[in-house]
């Protein structure tokens, strides 16, 4: 079987090392990979911004006879690469356009939840700057409140507002400053803040059928204690002791299974990941956020508990016949910690050498590359998150201190990361 995976970082490292245990993987290809995925895959030479030009990713399934493609990236889901792959006759893994929008546009994907009563923040939006200043004048000086730019942001679009005057200046930021993409603050949403622990579920769909994976939370603050600016995720852990409540398992599962009959009552032909991003308040759930592929750093905390073959899982996706496999999960837990350069997830100084990565020999860690480059035998840092390194015990707290016994043996100059991943599961 030839698997063609689409994305560079961390994620689809652990993406293509999953692909890599099936004994019916006999050639895997990623576009456009990085450092530490040229070391177990063929990368595509291609850039990230060629990654969205769908012309080229076709012809080379094509020339190549790819078996199916895995998107990784939620930019080429919510371009349409699924509609052009399958519009050319190719296996894909991903949901159409219109689904992506679950995840591309935040005003779709919130009147999605209040058309299928799903539990959520109670919200507005606005396309008016104006419109959304006036609102804002109406909430009391000290409300916190959530305001979330409407489209892509990778996952820096969403503030979290400690009073009016700073929900204002989000405001302002996003519509007036445009300090994302521009696409991405011509709405907004403004939104209730809810209070608690967050949880991360991963659901494999093929539209009708849903598997869900480990439950799972990640760290989305570049320091210790949650403080400093949001970034792309700093770590994960999995299964998250607070998601194996029978009550929040019951409620949770309900959930999922009103956006699953939503999915297919707007006759939506889904076939890939759901991330259901979830608050919990009071033993009760509230959907935050979907994300419609795999979300980073989570998958490098839970797909290396996957036992079962993640080439059947695909292709029973494929087939629409994900109710009739039985998927299994190792019993143990997972911690994975992200190496960052130091700056990110503003400006910061890549090309340095990483070195000490031959010191982690532990069949239950692995080494995920993201922001690197291999040259002339060793790597190098190229972007912001550089590498996650992930450990598994029969335990949290050995997963703990197994996961950082290895992050010291790594080094690379300007080294970032947070030493409090998984300390909520300590306490829980």
């Amino acid at each position: 079987m030839k698997i063609l995976v689409i994305g560079a970082g961390g994620r689809e490292h652990a993406i293509c090392q999953q692909f890599l245990k099936s004994p019916k993987v006999n050639e895997l290809y990623c576009a456009p990979g990085n450092g530490g995925i040229s070391q177990i895959a063929t990368n595509v030479n291609i850039s990230v911004n060629e990654v969205n030009d769908f012309s080229k990713l076709v012809d080379f399934a094509k020339e190549n006879g790819i078996d199916f493609t895995f998107v990784g990236p939620e930019i080429p889901l919510s371009l349409g690469i699924v509609d052009y792959f399958e519009a050319n006759d190719l296996k894909i893994i991903g949901p159409p356009k219109d689904g992506a929008r679950l995840e591309s546009s935040k005003v779709y994907s919130k009147g999605f939840m209040r058309k299928y009563d799903i539990p959520t923040a109670e919200y507005s939006h606005f396309s008016d700057i104006n419109d959304a200043l006036r609102f804002l004048d109406k909430c009391k000086k000290d409300q916190k409140i959530v305001v979330k730019a409407d489209g892509l942001a990778a996952g820096k679009g969403v503030y979290v507002c400690s009073g009016r005057e700073k929900a204002k200046n989000a405001v302002s930021q996003i519509m007036n400053y445009k300090i994302l993409d521009p696409a991405a603050g011509k709405s907004i949403i403004i939104e209730e803040y809810i209070d608690g622990p967050e949880l991360s579920y991963l659901i494999f769909t093929d539209g009708i059928s849903y598997s869900i994976m480990p439950a799972s939370q990640d760290h989305k603050r570049i320091n210790d204690n949650d403080q400093g600016p949001n970034t792309g995720g700093m770590g994960a852990y999995a299964p998250a002791p607070l998601a194996i409540a029978d009550d929040l398992n019951k409620k949770t599962e309900t959930i999922i299974r009103k956006i699953i009959n939503g999915i297919k009552a707007e006759k939506i032909n889904y076939k890939g990941i759901l991330y259901v991003g979830l608050i919990v308040k009071d033993s009760c759930p509230y959907v935050l956020e979907f994300n419609c592929r795999l979300g980073d750093p989570e998958t490098q905390a839970v797909l290396p508990l996957l036992d079962t073959d993640l080439t059947d899982v695909c292709v029973a996706i494929l087939n629409k016949e994900l109710g009739t496999l039985k998927i299994d999960w190792r019993k143990k837990f997972s911690v994975s910690v992200v190496l960052a350069s130091s700056g990110y997830p503003e400006e910061f100084e890549t090309g340095f050498e990483i070195s000490g990565l031959e010191n982690i020999n532990d069949e239950d860690t692995i080494v995920f590359h993201a922001g690197t480059k291999f040259e002339s035998g060793k790597f190098f840092t190229c972007g912001g998150r550089v590498l996650s390194i992930t450990s598994m015990a029969d335990n949290v707290k050995s997963a703990i201190d197994k996961v950082y016994s290895n992050v010291r043996s790594v080094y690379f100059k300007n080294m970032h990361y947070r030493r409090d991943i998984a300390w909520r599961a300590l306490n829980e």
